[in-house]
Formats: C-alpha cells, structure tokens, sequence
C-alpha cells in the first residue's frame, strides 16, 4: 500500500469518524452558546439587581427620553377647557410649535386664536438643560413682550390650572429620580417613578410618574406643593403614534385638589417634520405672531 493511499473499508470508517466528530463539535458549540447566553443574562439581571432606586429612576427617564429624540419639530392644535369648581367652563383655541434643539432643551410657541379677548397671546419658551427655562409673555393689547420671571414659572398659565412651568418641555437633569414600584394601571403596567426637581424656583416639592413598562408613556402624575401636599393630579389619555415612534397624548387633565377647577387639553393635528427654524421661536418673531 502505498503512503497517502487507503482501502475502501478503511476510507469508509474514516468517513463516518469525522461525520460523528463534526456533529458532536456543533452539539458542543450550540451548548456553549447556550451557557454563554445564560450567562449574560444572569450578568444584565445581576447589574439589575444591583442598581439602587436612584439609579433605576435615572436610567427610566433617560430612556423615555430617548425614545422621543429625532422629531425635528412638529405642529399641532389645542383646544383648552377649563371648568370652575362648581362646572361652568370657558373655551380657548391655541396652536403650538415646537423645535427640537440638539444638547439643549426644545423650542416651543403656543399662540391664543380664540376668543377675542385672548386672540394673539402668545408663549415662548427655550428649555434648557443645565440652566433655568427661559420665558416670554407677548400681550397683543399692550404690544409688549413680558419675560416671565423665574420667581413667576409657578403661577398659572393664563387662567388655567396648567402653570407656566409645566407648559415646558421636560428636561432629563431637571429631576433627580427614585424608581418606586410597579403596579397595574388599566390594562398595562406601570412603572411608578418619584421626580424632585432640581430648581429651586419650581413650584412643585416632587412629582409622581406612572409609565407603561412597554412605550414608557406617562399616564398619570401627582404634583406636589412646596409644603410636599398633593397639590394637582395630571392624566393623560388617546395615545397616538407618529412616524411609527413617536407618542402623543389626546387629552391631558389637570384637576386642582385645592380649588376644585380643572383643565383640559385637547389635542388634534399633529403634523411632523414641517423645517421650522429657530428663527421662529425668537422674542423678534414673538410680535409678528398672527
């Protein structure tokens, strides 16, 4: 026989050898996949584990934020309801625009188009991340742009029960943050987050945060008084996605547990992506608004 040459039985046993050799390697391998798999996933639940409330809060309100990066800007119209304690209303009609600003805070710019008395009003706000909001009040009557003052963000909004504050965008290190529980709410959970803010001008001692574990979209909160009373409760109802990402709310209820009043937004046209520009959202734009 010469080297290199081999019998047919031979060639045979060879074959089937390696055959077994090969199937028992991708046995082994899948199994060590397997382990490994496992593994990590012991290791993320350990890190889990091993975040204290604080952490988790943190890493819950950076996340839903970041869900909500990349809009660009969008428009919408408003109707707003607010009701007195004994039920009679009175109606305004606004539109909104806001402009993200990449490491920094969005634009936005409500404008009053009904009733009369209010039709011009106009809001500008420049959110920012590391430093106070900045405000600014336009009065069509007096033809006069007003800085809302820090001191002042607590005040009501036009009559409402929204203050100007919470007619901001909301900032991620705004708060400092404490996971609390999770809970049913309806049909989904809810991850329920406690929020303190971080600028001691606000007119709230902390906020109460419930968010669906799935989308994190906020469907409740409970405002609380510098006196750390609850003060308002915010619901949020009608879910609706953009650009297959993007969540906004219908309606949005503030109820006053002090006085008994309420208001309601109510949300309609959103409309994405329209190239607005910051030159829209300045105190010189704020006197032309129409």
């Amino acid at each position: 026989m010469f080297p290199g040459h081999e019998t047919g039985d031979r060639r045979v046993v060879h074959h089937g050898w390696a055959r077994r050799f090969r199937l028992s390697l991708r046995a082994s391998s899948a199994v060590l996949i397997l382990v490994l798999a496992g593994l990590c996933l012991q290791f993320v639940e350990a890190l889990a584990q091993d975040e204290t409330p604080e952490e988790k809060g943190l890493r819950i309100a950076r996340e839903a934020s970041a869900r909500n990066d990349g809009f660009g800007d969008f428009t919408a119209e408003m109707t707003m309801v607010l009701r007195d304690r004994h039920g009679r209303e009175s109606v305004r009609q606004m539109r909104l625009k806001v402009l993200e600003v990449p490491e920094d805070g969005d634009r936005s710019l409500f404008v009053f188009d009904q009733p009369r008395d209010v039709q011009g009003t106009a809001l500008l706000t420049h959110a920012h991340v590391n430093a106070p909001d900045d405000q600014w009040l336009y009065l069509p009557a007096l033809k006069r742009v007003k800085r809302i003052n820090a001191s002042r963000r607590s005040g009501a909004f036009m009559g409402s029960e929204f203050s100007y504050e919470d007619m901001s965008s909301q900032e991620v290190d705004e708060y400092n943050y404490k996971y609390l529980r999770d809970e049913p709410c309806g049909e989904l959970t809810c991850t329920v987050t406690e929020q303190i803010p971080l600028d001691k001008e606000s007119g709230y001692s902390r906020r109460i945060a419930w968010q669906d574990t799935i989308e994190l979209r906020i469907w409740k909160m409970e405002l609380y008084d510098r006196k750390n009373s609850h003060l308002k409760t915010l619901t949020l109802v009608g879910y609706q996605q953009y650009l297959d990402r993007y969540w906004r709310a219908g309606e949005q209820t503030m109820v006053n547990h002090l006085t008994g009043a309420s208001t309601v937004l109510k949300w309609s046209g959103f409309q994405f992506r329209n190239n607005l520009s910051e030159s829209e959202f300045t105190q010189t734009a704020l006197r032309r608004v129409r």
